[in-house]
């Protein structure tokens, strides 16, 4: 424990800007801002109870728990959350535009494409990144070695992953069954409750992070047109990432695509069953979505934001290695402020 504290110590030191509280930073709101959290993100955004039904489902837990904990605890920021947890992914990040919710978070990707409603208008923005992230594929530990890239997953291959996300873009963008744009490999056959549908290589067949041709939202799986691709295997609309977990442990499938961080955590179990095999090079930011009209807001966030964050010097690894880090970062806005 001492040596927590003292590398805590040594980090606000160095993270420690030379005009903190000098400048004149409004309260970034009047109210207490809605915040709608994707429940199924664990250790990023997770819910105290998996159960929409229990009143802790909307207890919110993790990394942008914390985060959101230190921003409504600097001192003149003027924030209040009051957080309700979201059960269900798809186009999460459109709800801060769509309903009452101020702010949507969960281990969101910032892409421009997210930005824009299916009919291409402008409705959301994104605050600056305050995690970076990576997608990556877990595994049985006895398959570690046949299956350590996007490369070896051939079509005996079940590859898991959820609907809409980076992780199942990356999946399809690597093995080839789209292409950079989202356009299904002509031959691929995409699974959906009322049937199957044979992908042409045309725009009619597209699947992005952020939209999806109407036909396919409700995909259940693809099956390759050829043997260099997996199959592919959506689950955990309603539960959550876990549930592909849980289909990876008792063999329904043979890898799930997802973020570095979700698979490193599933990967840290005594019995040793799972690793991490491979890791995209791709870099992402997380970070918030909120209403495109709320100019003020956004800017006021981000400031704040990048002030626990030290502009992104500080994220996931260091939380994890000491929770309290942006409580501390917090305490020190609070510190400078009242010597000013």
């Amino acid at each position: 424990m001492f040596h927590w504290m003292l590398i805590s110590l040594s980090l606000v030191l160095l993270w420690l800007p030379a005009s903190a509280a000098d400048e004149d930073r409004p309260a970034c709101a009047d109210r207490t801002l809605n915040v709608g959290f994707y429940a199924f993100f664990e250790p990023i955004s997770y819910s105290a109870d998996a159960d929409p039904d229990s009143p802790e489902f909307d207890a919110h837990r993790g990394y942008e728990a914390d985060l959101l904990s230190a921003l409504e605890a600097m001192q003149g920021a003027g924030l209040s959350f009051a957080r309700l947890g979201i059960a269900v992914w798809d186009e999460v990040w459109l709800l801060s535009a769509t309903t009452d919710y101020d702010l949507v978070g969960g281990g969101i990707s910032i892409l421009d494409s997210r930005r824009y409603a299916a009919d291409r208008e402008e409705q959301i923005a994104f605050t600056d990144g305050h995690i970076r992230f990576q997608q990556s594929l877990l595994v049985r530990a006895e398959d570690a070695e046949s299956l350590d890239s996007y490369a070896s997953l051939g079509s005996q291959v079940r590859a898991g992953a959820l609907v809409g996300t980076t992780g199942e873009f990356r999946l399809l963008e690597l093995t080839g069954l789209v292409d950079a744009d989202g356009v299904l490999a002509a031959g691929a056959r995409v699974h959906t409750p009322q049937g199957s549908l044979i992908a042409d290589g045309s725009e009619d067949f597209v699947i992005t992070p952020a939209h999806e041709t109407a036909s396919l939202a409700h995909r259940t799986g693809i099956s390759p047109p050829d043997d260099s691709m997996p199959q592919v295997i959506y689950m955990g609309g309603e539960t959550g990432e876990s549930e592909l977990i849980a289909a990876l442990r008792d063999g329904r499938i043979d890898v799930v695509a997802r973020g570095q961080i979700g698979n490193s955590t599933a990967a840290v179990n005594p019995d040793g069953a799972l690793v991490v095999s491979a890791v995209d090079e791709l870099v992402e930011y997380g970070g918030f979505s909120l209403d495109v009209a709320e100019v003020d807001l956004l800017a006021c966030l981000n400031d704040k934001i990048n002030w626990l964050t030290d502009n992104q010097r500080i994220g996931f690894e260091n939380w994890a290695a000491n929770p309290t880090v942006f409580m501390e970062r917090a305490d020190l806005w609070n510190a400078r402020a009242e010597d000013v």
